[in-house]
């Protein structure tokens, strides 16, 4: 067995603090739009996703991967936007097992609603802190860690569709997905700009 790869003390004081930014900036997030739109973050980024997509409609699958959410977890999280008449959901026809998911009108007002004060909880907690310089370091630091995990998460999506499959009462939700910091619509698509 070899020798565990100990932090050192400035690795350990680093992934600490970077650690408690995250957790503080998703909870900030989080709070943000559950007072102000009574709505998780989770269902926001599907939200987003589906304002993006042509026609804002995605398959279930696809959606799964732009929101970075296993497809037991998103699944939930469609039932209740379904509920919330904001996603309409349907069978797709050339595939029975396959499904597709629409922002509603209803679905695309709330999100419209919601961008505002999101953009703005982003941009107080994450950018107005920042210089443009930690900006530009962030969005590099960023990027190079989603490289390096992107193989790994492909293969445990893999992993869970082969689950699926073979039983689809068998497959367990993964551990949380990375969530996407701002989340906030692009402009385009979707009308809605952060």
């Amino acid at each position: 067995m070899t020798e565990p790869r100990w932090l050192t003390d400035e690795e350990q004081r680093v992934w600490r603090s970077f650690s408690a930014a995250i957790s503080m900036l998703r909870g900030h997030v989080e709070t943000q739009l559950q007072q102000e739109s009574g709505m998780p973050h989770t269902y926001y980024e599907v939200l987003v996703a589906l304002s993006e997509a042509p026609d804002r409609t995605l398959r279930m699958s696809d959606l799964a991967d732009v929101s970075r959410s296993s497809r037991s977890r998103l699944s939930h999280a469609v039932s209740r936007l379904e509920a919330n008449g904001w996603v309409k959901r349907y069978s797709c026809a050339t595939d029975k097992r396959g499904a597709w998911a629409s922002l509603t009108p209803a679905g695309f007002a709330a999100l419209e609603a919601a961008a505002p004060g999101h953009v703005e909880a982003v941009r107080q907690s994450l950018f107005d802190p920042l210089t443009p310089d930690q900006v530009r370091a962030l969005g590099e630091i960023s990027d190079a860690i989603v490289g390096k995990l992107a193989a790994p998460c492909a293969a445990a999506k893999a992993r869970e569709a082969r689950e699926l499959a073979e039983d689809p009462c068998a497959a367990e939700p993964c551990a949380e997905e990375s969530p996407v910091l701002s989340g906030e619509p692009k402009a385009g698509a979707s009308g809605v700009s952060g």
